[in-house]
């Protein structure tokens, strides 16, 4: 049902390279690149992410509530990525662990403050 995800920057080049080296640990690449952003995917059809400087010339903030869950296919996964994302300089906001019958997740913050999370079911 989700088509694609985009969240804010207000440093395009900083937040380009955190995502191109957090999403090659699930092996997205960048599928599409215009003068405001840039959108990171496995396959054409299935879902994305995007990340971008906002349409209106306004500064990128952050949706108190709003986050971006990627799934992977293992816990070793979720430890992986999730360790990934904060030494490439993001935020803990929970480690990977389980959290509740068969969902294993951390949780963290980009550069610029977006919340995600990277999950494993089963």
């Amino acid at each position: 049902m989700i088509g694609y995800v985009t969240l804010g920057t207000n440093d395009l080049p900083r937040a380009a390279v955190f995502y191109d080296a957090l999403l090659a640990e699930v092996g997205a690449k960048r599928t599409m690149e215009f003068e405001r952003g840039i959108v990171w995917g496995v396959a054409l059809d299935k879902p994305s992410l995007g990340i971008l400087k906002p349409f209106d010339g306004n500064p990128a903030t952050v949706g108190n509530g709003v986050m971006v869950a990627l799934v992977v296919d293992s816990r070793e996964m979720v430890d992986r990525v999730y360790k990934k994302a904060l030494e490439l300089g993001g935020k803990d906001e929970g480690p990977a662990g389980p959290r509740g019958e068969g969902f294993y997740a951390g949780y963290f913050r980009d550069l610029d403050g977006n919340k995600l999370d990277v999950f494993y079911m089963g």
